[in-house]
């Protein structure tokens, strides 16, 4: 692993007992695991040609080898690793237009729901997102990473599904777990971003203005991109 993108992410004691708090059945594990090997090779902290162990892996995250097995499992399913015949799950490449695609996918989508949401929500519905944004606010001010990314995800949550575009919105969370929440809601400017963003979104909502909430719910995912192949830059993920 590489130490200097490590530092996006939480350290292993941190992570273990962060998988244990959220994991009830096995399968729930499988889950966690497959999440934070996703975020670090998305981080470039498992970078590309890197063999991921079962045995280390499972040490490291103070779990059995069989959600290992079963996230790599799912892993493979995605694109992100391989398994090389004798020699184990080997990460794969990832290059910024694979980056740039997640994203834009993400953002495309995140378009037409807020088009959707725009029409169809209702007073009480923009009350509840001003609730959650203040509730985000607050975990901000707190500087707590894992909360800030639980009300960042109750915020979208609650506005795609105001949308009424349930199929849809499941598919941009299917997607979205692509995107390494930690290395945002790590990042105090990120996080004094996000409040303000939805702040104009909550009043885009409550003057009906489409166009500008479409394009205030897709910045998010644009800015996430730049965001990220900044980092990636920066530890020089592809040099």
């Amino acid at each position: 692993m590489n130490p200097k993108g490590d530092r996006y992410l939480v350290n292993a004691p941190a992570r273990t007992d962060a998988l244990r708090r959220r994991v009830g059945r096995r399968e729930q594990l499988s889950d966690e695991v497959a999440a934070q090997l996703r975020a670090e090779i998305m981080t470039g902290v498992l970078r590309p040609g890197t063999f991921i162990r079962l045995d280390e892996t499972a040490a490291a995250l103070g779990v059995s080898i069989t959600p290992v097995r079963e996230a790599l499992r799912t892993l493979r399913g995605e694109g992100m690793v391989q398994l090389e015949p004798n020699r184990g799950h080997v990460v794969l490449p990832l290059s910024r237009a694979d980056i740039a695609d997640i994203f834009w996918l993400q953002a495309t989508i995140a378009r037409e729901l807020a088009a959707t949401t725009t029409a169809r929500i209702t007073a009480a519905e923009i009350d509840e997102l001003e609730r959650l944004n203040s509730n985000l606010e607050r975990a901000v001010e707190s500087a707590d990473p894992e909360e800030i990314s639980a009300a960042e995800f109750a915020f979208h949550r609650a506005f795609n599904h105001a949308s009424g575009r349930i199929k849809l919105a499941w598919f941009l969370l299917h997607v979205a777990r692509y995107l390494p929440a930690l290395i945002y809601s790590t990042d105090p400017a990120w996080g004094i971003e996000a409040v303000e963003n939805h702040r104009e979104l909550i009043d885009a909502l409550r003057r009906r203005d489409v166009a500008a909430a479409v394009e205030l719910n897709a910045k998010q995912f644009t800015d996430g991109a730049h965001r990220l192949i900044a980092r990636l830059d920066e530890i020089g993920m592809w040099r």
